[in-house]
């Protein structure tokens, strides 16, 4: 039973060294520095001016500017109106019409379509 033991634990050890050579193959690769690209330094040095225009020259927009404030708003003003006249399909909703339906069917409740025609008659 022993020698099954080890025969089996040789089989399994045999591909574990083979990984850690290669890992240790690739480690070597992981250690060297890596290169990052450059476009040249990315510090902008401080001018003291807002937003780098000095006083007394004109801000000139670049072309996402207006796509953004015009797109930004826009779908805002869409949002707002499709909210505001979206159907009402919430469970309480429901479940009152529901109830006024079956208690008008059972004459509990008097029907007010009907209550409107006799009042409009009467007027």
């Amino acid at each position: 039973m022993s020698s099954l033991r080890q025969a089996a634990s040789a089989a399994v050890r045999a591909p574990l060294l083979q990984q850690s050579s290669s890992i240790a193959a690739r480690r070597a690769f992981s250690t060297t520095r890596a290169q990052r690209g450059g476009h040249g330094p990315s510090y902008d040095a401080p001018s003291g001016w807002l937003f780098g225009v000095k006083p007394g020259e004109k801000y000139q927009k670049e072309g996402w500017e207006n796509l953004f404030f015009y797109g930004f708003c826009g779908s805002l003003g869409v949002f707002a109106v499709v909210y505001a006249f979206k159907p009402d399909t919430s469970i309480q909703t429901w479940a009152l019409e529901e109830a006024r339906r079956r208690l008008e069917a059972e004459g509990i409740l008097a029907d007010p379509e009907k209550n409107q025609r006799a009042s409009s008659e009467i007027n």
